[in-house]
């Protein structure tokens, strides 16, 4: 099984659309997974949800459970599975992630502020 380790991401970060920001938080957590980059997960009160909208999109990591996605239907744009969150985490190294929501980079910009 691969390391898991969560620990807090230092200042402010931000996830933005073309619409403008759909999340700013200074509670964001950082999850390094073995080799991989670290990915930023963001608590739910920080991110504009209202924005966010449950697609039918699983998958399954066996280390930290089912991850549900969202899409982002905006203003001038609807972005299918944009963002995912494990809302029961299997494993006790990543609870800390727990509901929280991670986003694709690809599909938004992600950024230390």
């Amino acid at each position: 099984m691969a390391k898991i380790d969560v620990t807090p991401a230092s200042g402010n970060w931000t996830v933005r659309t073309e619409d403008g920001i759909l999340v700013e938080s200074r509670n964001a957590m950082s999850l390094a997974e073995g080799h991989m980059a670290p990915v930023i997960y963001f608590p739910r009160d920080d991110v504009a949800m209202a924005l966010l909208e449950r697609t039918d999109t699983t998958t399954t990591c066996p280390h930290k459970g089912t991850a549900n996605y969202y899409a982002y239907v905006g203003q001038s744009a609807r972005i299918e599975d944009v963002a995912w969150s494990y809302e029961s985490v299997a494993n006790d190294e990543a609870r800390a992630v727990e509901g929280h929501l991670a986003f694709y980079g690809s599909k938004v910009t992600i950024e230390q502020i």
